[in-house]
């Protein structure tokens, strides 16, 4: 499975007309204040320079990048620009759906970017409104299909556990984004953060987040729904830093939280052929890609202990002809 990598830009808040109950991006990136061109342009050159050849994309993240001045949007694009061809492969912002216009993408095509990621999070009106988010579900599909229209790149992120869903609103906001047909998807598990909406209402008993083994299960699922419709999922769980440990306060995140969510995966896909080739507790083999043995012993050995538990002994090997996600059970001997 190709890894997505980025060079980073954090732009936090700027512009944003609204502060979602969950949001605070300053925490969630460790970026206090908005970088100036000369700054970027400075990032962008030590960034090329220890790329080593390898291929990587700009983004500008963590705020409404579409949405703010256009001559400070501009200028950042410019800055950004030249380094195509340079060891970046493109340029990623990410938005808010109802900052998506013909000039505005017409704009971005024209410095080069090449992938619009939109902020869905919902595509549940009701659930967009609780959580202050200040678009509608119509806007998530009307902004997707000028990103498209224009020749750009989709990317769509939505978010489990907000204020007022469930896991069902959760599946059908990712059944209501796979009909986007995004070229990406992000899912983040909300979690409790400081200086938020949603701390008010954790603190005052109206907020219950979802429980650590809860969001993985979803999270898993929804793994593997993308997965299957051939949508890759870039990033599941919000990025470890230090400031996002430091103002944390509840809610279900992990530093590892996508190989939680890989080693479940791994171990229902495990446990399902056993069940169905009705192999007897002893010693397999369970077969898996390339640099996916770690994901089928799971966190800690954990799906090593449960198959454990369950009389077998197993040993995991790597294989050529196996895709990621994919495994072979077999009782034969290594």
């Amino acid at each position: 499975m190709n890894r997505h990598r980025t060079v980073a830009v954090f732009v936090p808040h700027l512009a944003c007309p609204n502060r979602c109950s969950f949001c605070d991006q300053r925490a969630i990136s460790g970026a206090a204040q908005a970088p100036s061109p000369k700054q970027v342009q400075a990032l962008l050159e030590r960034a090329a320079g220890a790329l080593g050849g390898s291929p990587a994309e700009i983004a500008f993240f963590g705020g409404s990048f579409t949405a703010v001045e256009p001559a400070y949007m501009r200028s950042l694009l410019a800055v950004a620009q030249p380094f195509l061809g340079e060891g970046f492969t493109g340029i990623r912002v990410s938005t808010r759906p109802d900052a998506v216009t013909q000039d505005i993408v017409e704009t971005l095509v024209s410095y080069g970017v090449s992938m619009v990621e939109l902020g869905a999070q919902s595509m549940d009106d009701g659930i967009l409104r609780r959580n202050g988010r200040g678009h509608t579900a119509g806007e998530v599909a009307a902004a997707a299909r000028l990103i498209r229209e224009n020749g750009l790149g989709l990317g769509l992120q939505m978010m489990t556990g907000l204020c007022g869903d469930t896991d069902g609103g959760a599946w059908k906001t990712a059944r209501a984004l796979a009909a986007l047909e995004p070229d990406c998807v992000r899912v983040y598990p909300t979690v409790v953060l400081r200086h938020t909406r949603l701390k008010e209402l954790w603190d005052a008993g109206e907020y219950h987040p979802q429980p650590l083994e809860d969001a993985v299960a979803l999270c898993a699922g929804l793994l593997e729904f993308f997965y299957q419709g051939g949508i890759p999922v870039i990033r599941l769980g919000l990025h470890h830093s230090e400031s996002l440990e430091q103002n944390r306060v509840a809610g279900p995140y992990h530093p590892a939280f996508r190989e939680l969510c890989e080693g479940r995966l791994y171990l229902q896909r495990a446990l399902a052929q056993l069940w169905e080739r009705r192999l007897p507790p002893g010693r397999v083999t369970l077969g898996v890609a390339r640099g996916a043995a770690s994901k089928m012993a799971g966190q800690k050995r954990a799906n090593i202990a449960a198959l454990r538990e369950r009389g077998y002994r197993p040993a995991i090997r790597e294989r050529d002809d196996l895709a990621y996600l994919e495994v072979a059970v077999s009782a034969d001997k290594i």
